[in-house]
C-alpha cells in the first residue's frame, strides 16, 4: 500500500487560477501520488482502538440513562452499529490513501443518511441529511463509508454477495460520473443543481421511482402540524404541551424549559435577517425532551413548540452539537462553535436547506437549531430488493458527489476519478473488506452485552 493518510502538508483545501484543461491535468496527476486501484486496500491498523472501549469512549458526556439505549440500537444489527461507529471507521480510514483532496465532507455518509426533505421554497428533494460530523477533509472518507454502509445494509437485508458487491460497485461509478457531469456543466447551473428527477435519471435509478413517489407522499405530510396534532394537547387553561411518550419524548422542568427558550433569543441572531421577522411571528408555548437517531442518542435533544396565527404551530428541535468524531484525525478540525461547524457544513453540502437552520448555546452547550419533521422522508437501505439497492447506491452516489462538487473543484476530481471503471472496483473491493470488519466489531458488541459489560435496552 502506498500513498499518504491525511497530513497537514498535503491537504490541498482549493483549486484555483488554472484552466479547465490544466485543472483536468492536475487531477489525473494525483493518480502519480495515489493510483485508483490503491483505495482498494484495506487492512485494521495495528493500533486500531479496542471496538469496546470506542464504543464507551464515545459514550462519555451522553446522558447516562440514555447510554443503554444507544448500545442497544447498535447491538440490533452490523448496520446499526456502522451507524453508530463513524468515529471508529475514522480511525480505520486515516491509514488508508488520499490523493489529499478536500471538501467539506458529511463525516457520516452511511446509505441511512440520505433522504428527501423540503427546502425553503417548499420544494422537496432529496440529498445528504446528517451533518453532525460534517467537516473538512478528504472526499474519500464520505465515499467508502457510502460504499461499505451499502455492502452492509445488503447483506443485513439478506442480499447475496453479487448484489452488495454491485451496489458498492455502482455508487461509486455514479459518483465519478456524477463528478464529470459537474465539470462540464456551466458554473452557476452546476453549483444549483438539485436531487430532483433530474438527478434520478441521470443516476439510472429508475427502479426506484415507485418507491420514491411513496416516500415522497409521506413526506409531505411529515410535518410540524401534523407532530403537533399527534403529540400536543390543550390544557384546561387553553395552552398547549406535549404529551409525554416515554421514553422518547419526556417532560422538561421549568428550568430547563427556561434555558432551552432563551437560547433561542440568540440563535434568531444566526439566521438571516430577512428570515428573523418570520420567526418572531410565533411565540413559545412548550419544550420537552426527544429521543434522536442512532448515533445522537444520549445526546441533549429538544423540541420546542412555538405557535402562530390562530394556534398555528411550528416544531423546531434544538439538538446538541458534540464535537464531530472525525475531529481527532483531522488536522486544524478545532471549531469555534460545533452547532456552527453542522449549520455551516450543511448549507455548503446541500443545494438546498431548511430557512430556520441556525446555532445557540444553552448553558455552556453549542446546539444546533432546526424546523422539526420539515417534510422528511428516507428510505431503509437495509430493507431493499437487489434491484432496489443498486439503484439506490447510484443515486446516493451521485448526490453525494453533487455535495462535494460544492467544496472541491469538480474538474480537477474528475480528472482523478477519469472515465473507466478501475476507481469503482477498487472502491467495491473496500467496501466488501471493510463490511467484513464491520461485522466482526459488532460481533465483539454483542459479546460485550451478552456478558454484561455494556448495558443495552432493546425494543425501544
Amino acid at each position: 500500500m502506498s500513498g499518504t493518510a491525511v497530513g497537514r502538508d498535503f491537504l490541498v483545501p482549493g483549486f484555483r487560477g488554472r484552466s479547465d484543461g490544466a485543472s483536468r491535468e492536475f487531477g489525473k496527476g494525483l493518480r502519480e501520488h495515489v493510483s485508483r486501484t490503491e483505495h482498494a486496500w484495506f487492512e485494521p491498523p495495528v493500533r486500531r482502538p479496542d471496538v469496546v472501549r470506542s464504543v464507551e469512549q464515545a459514550n462519555v458526556g451522553r446522558l447516562e440513562h440514555l447510554v443503554p439505549l444507544r448500545i442497544g440500537r447498535m447491538a440490533a444489527s452490523p448496520f446499526a452499529f456502522l451507524r453508530g461507529s463513524a468515529g471508529l471507521m475514522a480511525a480505520d480510514l486515516v491509514a488508508t490513501p488520499v490523493t489529499g483532496l478536500t471538501a467539506q465532507i458529511c463525516g457520516d455518509a452511511h446509505a441511512g443518511n440520505f433522504g428527501v426533505f423540503g427546502t425553503a421554497e417548499g420544494r422537496l428533494v432529496m440529498d445528504v441529511n446528517d451533518f453532525d460530523e460534517t467537516l473538512q477533509g478528504p472526499w474519500e472518507w464520505d465515499l467508502k463509508r457510502l460504499v461499505a454502509s451499502l455492502v452492509v445494509a445488503g447483506r443485513v437485508g439478506g442480499l447475496d454477495a453479487d448484489a452488495c458487491r454491485a451496489a458498492a460497485y455502482d455508487a461509486a461509478g455514479a459518483y465519478r460520473r456524477t463528478m464529470a457531469m459537474m465539470a462540464k456543466l456551466p458554473v452557476l447551473e452546476a453549483w444549483h443543481a438539485l436531487g430532483d428527477e433530474t438527478l434520478v435519471a441521470h443516476a439510472d435509478a429508475g427502479e426506484l421511482s415507485g418507491l420514491l413517489g411513496k416516500v415522497a407522499a409521506k413526506a409531505r405530510r411529515n410535518t410540524s402540524a401534523r407532530f403537533a396534532a399527534k403529540s400536543t394537547r390543550r390544557r384546561a387553561d387553553g395552552t398547549w404541551h406535549f404529551v409525554p411518550e416515554p421514553p422518547v419524548l419526556t417532560a422538561v422542568d421549568d428550568d430547563v424549559a427556561r434555558a432551552v427558550a432563551g437560547g433561542l433569543e440568540a440563535y434568531a441572531h444566526t439566521l438571516s435577517p430577512e428570515r428573523r421577522p418570520l420567526l418572531a411571528r410565533f411565540a413559545i408555548e412548550d419544550v420537552a425532551f426527544r429521543v434522536v437517531g442512532t448515533g445522537s442518542v444520549g445526546t441533549r435533544a429538544y423540541v420546542v413548540l412555538l405557535l402562530g396565527n390562530g394556534d398555528e404551530p411550528l416544531v423546531l428541535q434544538v439538538k446538541e452539537a458534540r464535537p464531530s468524531a472525525l475531529a481527532p484525525y483531522l488536522p486544524d478540525a478545532a471549531a469555534e462553535h460545533e452547532g456552527r461547524r453542522v449549520v455551516l457544513g450543511q448549507k455548503w453540502m446541500q443545494a438546498g436547506t431548511d430557512a430556520l437552520l441556525g446555532w445557540t448555546t444553552i448553558d455552556g452547550r453549542p446546539y444546533m437549531v432546526r424546523r422539526f419533521r420539515n417534510m422528511k422522508g428516507s428510505i431503509d437501505p437495509s430493507v431493499l430488493a437487489a434491484h432496489e439497492i443498486d439503484d439506490y447506491a447510484r443515486m446516493t452516489g451521485a448526490l453525494l458527489a453533487r455535495a462535494h462538487s460544492h467544496s472541491v473543484d469538480p474538474k480537477v476530481l474528475a480528472g482523478y476519478c477519469g472515465r473507466n471503471d478501475r476507481l469503482d472496483y477498487a472502491m467495491a473491493t473496500f467496501a466488501i473488506r471493510y463490511a467484513d470488519q464491520t461485522e466482526a466489531d459488532h460481533g465483539r458488541l454483542v459479546a460485550a452485552v451478552k456478558s454484561g459489560r455494556l448495558p443495552a435496552e432493546t425494543g425501544v
